[in-house]
């Protein structure tokens, strides 16, 4: 026993395990509480929650920065930090019932949320082999589903059941989340990085067809998590009950799909499996646009919450041909890329919104089949030097690329 325990401590996908549990503690318990919180206690308009939600996205923004924090702690470290971080801000939320009081601690909490998944995403790209890394990450994805299952079941709980206050309910989630990141911290040695990462903003020519993908995937993903639920209650009048169902049987289908669907992309390679994906999103985005029934909505909601689980292939893409030193620094940059169309997207589309819902769900089309052009553009072995079928290829050692 003693050496099992041994041998899981020299685990560092073990490791982005624990802190993936402990994220939804902070996070989901924060969410579940947003909009009641929001209204009965700090008595948020509308405009208040728009602009709340734009502030949100702010330090998603600005992930890269994150490398700028990597020339004064170790990566590892500054991950435990950053979820500590976001565990503080969902902690001291209850405490400041004001619209002013919201925003700040909004800030707090997704700058430490924001900062934690590029760590995470970059550590993983480090640590993981390129061989698995797909079927690793779909388990990382699958106890981070598990973990919110449990927090969702201790906000209603807690709220429910033992009609506790916010105040209480926040500290309660996050200090499962300092619980654990502490555990974790006391349990895991400092794993060495196997190459020194650079230490400077880094954008290179060679990586275009990641960026492109990724800012694609954060446009896509801005109209999933704004108009998707938003279609369901407006046209559909489902209930808070429906929502929250909808939000549960998600999460439990990743448990069980996710690490299948990491596998999946390990046999298939990430083109085929990007090409799967961005041909089922076209299906899906054009089905919300013209549908008129309320249980297909639903089903376009799990589908589409489904295919998130495939973009673990840009990030393993990425890592295929990517310089080992170079991971720190793109990552921020990529999450910064993402977060582009988070900022921006919301606002036109909720302007496009009034005149034609239908017309959002029609950009989303237009967005998965630009995505789907783009994947046929990955080569079906990617590796430094052959980044793109078409398009500019970099011969040589990747350490001779020119930025």
């Amino acid at each position: 026993m003693r050496q099992k325990i041994l041998a899981l401590r020299q685990r560092p996908e073990v490791m982005l395990m624990c802190l993936a549990a402990a994220i939804p503690f902070s996070f989901a318990t924060w969410q579940a509480l947003l909009n009641n919180f929001a209204i009965e206690r700090a008595a948020f308009t509308g405009a208040d929650m728009g602009l709340l939600q734009g502030i949100r996205e702010i330090p998603g923004l600005l992930a890269f920065a994150v490398v700028l924090l990597l020339l004064l702690v170790r990566e590892q470290r500054l991950f435990y930090w950053m979820v500590v971080l976001m565990a503080a801000g969902t902690a001291v939320t209850g405490f400041f019932p004001s619209v002013l009081g919201l925003y700040l601690t909004t800030v707090l909490m997704s700058l430490g949320f924001h900062y934690q998944e590029t760590l995470q995403s970059s550590l993983s790209l480090q640590w993981l082999p390129k061989n698995n890394a797909p079927e690793i990450l779909g388990r990382i994805i699958s106890t981070r589903s598990f973990a919110a299952i449990l927090s969702f079941a201790m906000v209603w709980l807690l709220s429910e059941k033992l009609a506790l206050e916010y105040h209480w309910i926040y500290l309660a989630g996050a200090g499962i989340s300092l619980l654990i990141v502490l555990g974790t911290a006391a349990f895991f040695p400092h794993f060495q990085a196997h190459i020194v990462q650079n230490k400077k903003l880094i954008v290179r020519r060679r990586y275009w067809l990641y960026y492109a993908l990724t800012f694609m995937a954060g446009a896509r993903r801005q109209i999933f998590v704004v108009f998707a639920g938003f279609l369901m209650v407006e046209k559909f009048g489902l209930s808070v009950g429906t929502i929250s169902l909808l939000f549960l049987l998600n999460a439990t289908l990743n448990i069980f799909l996710a690490p299948k669907i990491g596998r999946m992309i390990v046999r298939w390679g990430e083109r085929r499996a990007l090409i799967c994906e961005y041909i089922g999103l076209i299906i899906v985005f054009y089905a919300y646009a013209v549908v008129e029934t309320a249980w297909l909505a639903m089903i376009l909601y799990v589908l589409d919450h489904l295919f998130f689980a495939m973009a673990i292939s840009i990030k393993t893409y990425f890592q295929k041909i990517a310089d080992p030193a170079d991971i720190a620094s793109t990552a921020g940059v990529a999450f910064s890329i993402n977060h582009i169309a988070a900022v921006i997207l919301p606002v036109l589309l909720g302007v496009v919104w009034m005149i034609s819902p239908a017309a959002v769900f029609f950009t989303g089309t237009g967005i998965a089949v630009i995505s789907l052009l783009l994947a046929f553009n990955i080569p079906t072995q990617p590796m430094p030097g052959q980044e793109v079928v078409f398009g500019r290829r970099i011969a040589g050692a990747v350490s001779t690329a020119k930025a």
